[in-house]
Parts: C-alpha cells; structure tokens; sequence
C-alpha cells in the first residue's frame, strides 16, 4: 500500500507542490496564445497586455520566430563556447550596426578595440553580471545605482538593485556601490568620484512604475561619467528592442553614447537570450577565462533574436509602438482616476486613486492581463504586435475595470 499522500487535483496545487514559492500563487494556467491573446486551461481567453513582461515582442506563436527557431533546431541546436555560429555572430553584428559608433572620446585600453563587442547571456540578470564584471576590469570597484532601481535577482545584479524587499533577505551583497535620486543630476555629479568604475542607469525604471527622467539626465550622466573616468553603463533589458518606439530608449536623449549596454527580455522574442554589449574600449575589457556561460550565444536564441529584429523592422513597428503608445496614454488618462500617466511607446504606468492590484484582478475579469508595480500604480508593456482594436477593446472596458476594483 503506498504511503505516498493523495496526488494533488489541479494545476495550481501541484504547482504548489512541485516548484519552489519564489513568486506566489500563479494568477493563471495558461495552455496557449497567439498573437496577443492567450487562453487558460479552463479556455477563457485574454489580451495580453503584459506580453511576459514585456519579454514576447511579436506576441505569442509569431511564425517568423517559430519558422526561425523550427529551421535552426533542425539544422543546429547547440555548439559550446568551444565553437561559434552564424546566427550568433550575425545577431552581434546586427545590434552593434543598431547601437551606432562608440564613443570617441573613451580612450582605447586594449589593443584591437573596435565598435564594441557582444557577450551573450540567457537573462538580463547574466546580463547585467557580466557588465558588473566588466566594470571591475578598470581596476575600480565603486558602481552608482539609482534609488527605484531593477537589474535582476542574481547577487551581483542583485546588489546594484535598490528595493529593499529583494535585497535584505541576502545582505550581505557585494559592495561598492552608492544609491543615488533618479533623474537627479546635481546627486549623480556628487556620487561620482575618481575611484568610480561605472554608472548604471535604466533609460526608464520600469520596476519602479515607468519612471521616465528629466531630459537631458542621461546627457548629463555621460558628461559626469567621462569628467571622471567611469563608464556609463545602460540597463535596457526591458525598454531595448522597440519597447518605447526607438530600437533603444536612451536614443531619445540626444548626444548619450554608453559604454555598455545591457539587453533581454524582448531581444529573443520569448526565447531567453541576453546581451552585455562594450562599446569602444569597454568591448575589450572582459577577455579569455574571465567570464563565461553554456548557453550564452546558443545558435537557436541567435536566430530567433534575429527573426525579431527582421520583423520589428519589416514591418515597421516602432512607429507603430509610438502611435499606439500615444493612443493608449491618451485614452486611458481621460478617466479622473488616473492621475498620472508614464512611459513612452508601449511602456506604460499609471498612477490610480484605486488599489492597483484589485485593478489587475479585476482586468483580468474583463479579459485583459496587465500588472501592478505598486499600491497604486499598474503597468502595460503588451506584445508589440498588440492591434488597435485590442488597445480600442482594453480603452473602452478601462472605466468599468476601475469601477470593479473600487468596489471590490
């Protein structure tokens, strides 16, 4: 007779008892999606608003990344970092031609440095590792983060990270580094010393509800950056890859040339891949035996980036994520609860007078996914591909979802 206790009756009790609780109860079972709706298990059907955290660029089932990923598994699946690949040495020219000319005036320290050079990693965490790394090879350890700041839950990243609720349970973190007022120059310019290896800013703070900084702040980075020496470091792991409506965020701010750029979450389109990218100079820093990763550069996550980058630019989507962007912001601030509206393109916050996770719940009761950043603030970042209709569909059930969540 087995001792074993009953098996558990629904997905969500056995993903309680077979994955760790690091995110709480899941919200849903999903089973499928395509474009931008995904259905549960029990077959309700949703518009995705949150594309995965804004991970699922061209939606879900886009068949320029199936076919991408169909033809590359058949052919090559995984070669080691004994060995390189077409699609991955493609995929870094590709984003170097995107990113445009390193800085000129970054002093060269090595041998060989030319536009920059392309580390791959599977998250924008690994990302974000790699270029903390890379910043201990100017031979300086003091790194200035932002106050509101995200770069990943891995230690290193972890450490750069500003919320306390992810860093206290694992303190001690790695040192060095200093918090400073987002989107305050005059702070930045007194944190940043000569014993300064880097700065590491967000374009835009998407964990901290779509902060978006004054203009002229990244200019104004970058000017105290090279005053002192220190690299400009750029996390775009969520607003890179035609999130706001340029193929990088900080492209709006002009005359801003980082030294390194950090990318994830809509690089593979759904499939994990992420990119330390060295500009000039720092594309040189890190060098044989100093870091490495399996999986990084896998020649199937290659092409599939690849077939995101075609897509987005065949088919024009970065206007098109510029003028839905503007739509949505617009239609959505018209009702008296929202008091804020941020972002650019199609990362958006909105600041509410309602409790934000009784907005997400009861959204989603009206068939749409989005989520909350905090008590009173929700964020949308839909697949790239979201239509107007669907964008139509979410403006017209907006004043009825908040009517939900204020009497819930």
């Amino acid at each position: 007779m087995s001792t074993h206790p009953a098996s558990p009756r629904t997905s969500q009790e056995r993903y309680a008892a077979a994955l760790m609780n690091t995110f709480g109860p899941p919200q849903l079972v999903l089973t499928h999606g395509k474009g931008a709706h995904v259905w549960d298990e029990d077959g309700t059907e949703y518009v995705d608003l949150l594309g995965g955290i804004a991970v699922n660029a061209l939606g879900h089932g886009h068949p320029a990344v199936v076919e991408a990923v169909t033809r590359q598994l058949s052919t090559l699946g995984h070669v080691s970092n004994f060995f390189a690949s077409e699609p991955q040495i493609r995929l870094a020219e590709r984003l170097l031609d995107l990113i445009g000319p390193p800085d000129s005036e970054v002093e060269e320290v090595a041998p060989g440095s030319g536009r920059g050079r392309v580390f791959f990693t599977n998250s924008g965490a690994e990302a974000n590792e790699a270029a903390l790394k890379l910043t201990r090879r100017t031979g300086r350890t003091h790194v200035v983060a932002a106050e509101g700041s995200f770069h990943g839950r891995t230690m290193g990243a972890l450490s750069l990270t500003a919320k306390a609720a992810y860093r206290e349970p694992f303190e001690p973190l790695p040192g060095g580094v200093t918090f400073v007022p987002y989107g305050d120059s005059a702070a930045l310019a007194a944190a940043v010393t000569g014993d300064t290896a880097a700065v590491v800013l967000e374009p835009i703070q998407g964990e901290a509800g779509v902060v978006v900084p004054p203009d002229g702040y990244l200019s104004d980075a970058r000017r105290i950056t090279r005053e002192h020496g220190a690299l400009l470091w750029l996390d775009e792991v969520q607003t890179g890859i035609g999130r706001t409506g340029e193929w990088f965020a900080a492209a709006t701010d002009p005359g801003v040339e980082p030294d390194v750029v950090t990318l994830a979450k809509g690089l593979g389109g759904g499939i994990p891949i992420g990119a330390c990218i060295g500009l000039g100079a720092a594309g040189s820093l890190l060098q044989p035996g100093h870091h490495g990763t399996t999986f990084g550069g896998n020649p199937v996550a290659c092409a599939a980036a690849l077939a995101v980058l075609d897509t987005i630019e065949a088919d024009g989507l970065l206007e098109h994520v510029t003028d839905l962007g503007s739509e949505l912001r617009s239609g959505l601030s018209a009702d008296p609860r929202v008091t804020a509206v941020r972002g650019r393109g199609l990362l958006i916050g909105l600041d509410l007078t309602v409790d934000a996770p009784a907005v997400v719940t009861a959204a989603r009761s009206h068939g749409f996914l989005i989520n909350a950043t905090g008590a009173r603030t929700v964020r949308l970042a839909p697949p790239l591909v979201v239509g107007h209709d669907e964008a139509e569909a979410f403006r017209a059930a907006w004043s009825g979802i908040l009517d939900d969540a204020a009497a819930a």
